[in-house]
């Protein structure tokens, strides 16, 4: 199956210099019900379906340099939706987030979630015909893995042979045990968390199960490690958290990785568990993971990681290495202090770069910080940078055309071409971010800013690109059909250009001292690997037009050899300039309309 982007390579046969991730949420990408009605069920508002990733839509999706879909939500979440013709037991609203459900409180691992097939009893099949379609078109697939905690109403249907549900065999006599799953809150019952007017099960709908009840004796601990028989209402209370070994005052019930391990590979790492007794949870999810893997999956994004100890992940990903040793593993950390023990130790690929370079990018873009922090995230994290993956939109965060964050999609074009391009790291992009979805729909559970994981949604913008399955932009405004086009051309750069799997030398430190109008609203920056160069050049100041001078520091002209001037053309418009060489010294002139960015190529 042949596709091409803007970038001109048929994308069929080019290999990617570094992956690129496309986040779907599987349950709205292919919904093109426009209903959107607060709360309203899957009758009213619609839900997509697996069958929805069609040939068209898949091709689509390739056309942005992806390498690898994220199909967000699949494994068998808590929903409230009635499937009990199909051996599934109804969940209880009162512990249910949404009327569709949050996809990070997983209900039977097993199996996939029944929303998401046209014949819910026949709905692993249709997974695994989707495994097979991405597969076909070049791409490989990721699925969700959430350690830290699982619904309150766990129940696998689907169970191999051996292996007992989560909580079977636990005694919940005693608050913890190294080999129960849960934590428990020993002689109280579970009492649902108190809600007001905007936190109600439904909205207030009436539903039989809906009465402020839920049946759990002893109480467990809730997912985010609330102690108490009655979790907050902004608890996960939906969810409880899963026990590997970590006595309630922290301390650990298992060997601790020697640190000398953080230099040893993943059969060492895997060598070393073999030796060892383990809680019963780390083989329940060692399960888990490769039943997945034999199904076709070629990765995971580890929800809440850090929430885990480390030592399991050295214990997992060692496990899943041995068996696929290209599998792609995606950690959700949040403490950068951590960074290099997740990555290290834990043996993680890939670990989110949100608290250091998505928000430093982000306070560029509302206008609150500096550049310049930029370049001194990529100058701290040039030990693991090919480590950190890049992204200005998912799940947990605002659309970029929210007023909460950017309030135009057209304000991310530079942050676009600076996270995709600045370091070897993966880029990640959010369906409907390349047409400036605004995520503004209030559907129920939640606020907007955010598209919705918790209710069934049309996602307006997305569904103008989608225009019915043909995946033309036939129904997209000018300006959507516009960024949608410039987001192939980027990430074209990002996926296939060689200079994106070399080094990085920062141009902005020189550009700031040179004389010109150079300031903290641009960042400049050069990316090379032999004789393929860039140099990226991007303007944040969305209302004026600057004409600058960029310098390369003295180190990248003798690494260039540069010794005269050269041609240097811009792979996003075919523009051409003169990189000036005079004495040992390299400068470019440039004129940048607002928002815009210059990708240099040197002849």
């Amino acid at each position: 199956m042949s596709t091409s982007n803007a970038y001109g390579d048929d994308l069929s046969s080019v290999v990617h210099t570094k992956p690129v991730v496309y986040q779907v949420f599987t349950r709205l990408y292919g919904n093109t019900n426009t209903t959107n009605r607060p709360w309203g069920t899957r009758e009213e508002n619609g839900v997509g379906k697996f069958n929805d990733f069609t040939d068209k839509a898949l091709a689509d999706i390739k056309k942005l340099g992806t390498s690898h879909i994220w199909f967000t939500g699949v494994p068998h979440h808590a929903v409230v939706a009635d499937y009990s013709q199909f051996g599934i037991s109804s969940d209880d609203p009162d512990v249910v987030k949404g009327r569709a459900g949050s996809p990070y409180a997983v209900k039977d691992y097993y199996n996939v979630d029944p929303d998401l097939a046209e014949d819910p009893a026949n709905r692993l099949a249709e997974f695994e015909a989707l495994i097979s379609r991405t597969h076909a078109h070049g791409m490989k697939v990721i699925i969700d893995i959430v350690p830290n905690h699982v619904a309150r109403q766990y129940e696998s249907m689907n169970l191999p042979e051996g292996v007992a549900n989560f909580g079977a065999q636990d005694n919940t006599n005693v608050e913890y045990a190294r080999d129960n799953n849960f934590y428990y809150v020993v002689g109280k019952d579970f009492v649902v968390p108190q809600t007001g007017a905007s936190t109600l099960p439904l909205g207030g709908e009436p539903h039989p199960l809906a009465d402020g009840k839920f049946n759990e004796s002893p109480a467990k601990w809730t997912g985010n490690g609330a102690r108490t028989a009655q979790p907050d209402v902004n608890d996960w209370y939906e969810t409880v958290k899963v026990n590997y070994g970590v006595k309630p005052d922290g301390s650990y019930d298992f060997p601790v990785l020697p640190d000398s391990y953080r230099t040893k590979d993943y059969a060492a790492h895997a060598e070393f568990w073999a030796k060892q007794s383990l809680p019963d949870s780390w083989y329940k999810f060692r399960n888990i993971a490769h039943f997945w893997l034999r199904k076709g999956v070629d990765g995971f994004r580890y929800d809440m990681a850090e929430m885990v100890p480390v030592e399991f992940w050295s214990f997992l990903n060692s496990s899943i290495k041995m068996e696929n040793p290209s599998a792609f593993l995606l950690a959700e950390v949040y403490q950068p202090e951590l960074y290099r023990d997740y990555i290290q130790l834990g043996k993680m690929d890939y670990l989110y770069d949100k608290v250091a370079f998505y928000d430093s990018l982000k306070a560029v873009m509302q206008n609150s910080g500096d550049t310049s922090a930029l370049e001194s995230v990529q100058e701290d994290m040039q030990d693991i940078e090919s480590h950190m993956l890049h992204f200005l939109e998912n799940h947990d965060e605002q659309r970029i055309a929210s007023p909460q964050f950017a309030g135009n999609a057209v304000k991310g074009k530079p942050a676009l071409v600076v996270s995709a391009l600045i370091s070897r790291s993966p880029m990640m992009l959010y369906f409907g971010q390349d047409v400036g979805e605004d995520g503004s729909e209030d559907m129920g559970f939640g606020d907007p800013s955010r598209t919705t994981i918790f209710d069934y949604a049309g996602v307006p913008a997305h569904q103008r690109w989608m225009n019915n399955g043909k995946f033309d932009g036939g129904q997209s405004t000018d300006k959507e059909k516009a960024l949608r086009a410039y987001y192939e051309k980027v990430m074209g750069i990002a996926a296939f250009h060689k200079a994106m799997a070399g080094d990085y030398t920062s141009l902005h430190t020189t550009s700031l001292g040179n004389g010109s109008a150079y300031s903290e609203k641009q960042l400049a920056f050069a990316r090379y690997k032999d004789n393929s160069r860039l140099i990226v050049i991007s303007h944040f100041d969305s209302t004026s037009d600057t004409s600058i001078s960029v310098t390369l520091p003295a180190s990248l002209v003798t690494a260039w050899n540069l010794e005269s001037s050269i041609m240097v053309k811009d792979l996003l418009t075919g523009q051409t300039n003169s990189l000036t060489v005079k004495d040992g010294k390299a400068s470019l002139n440039v004129d940048l309309a607002p928002l815009e960015s210059k990708v240099y190529e040197l002849e």
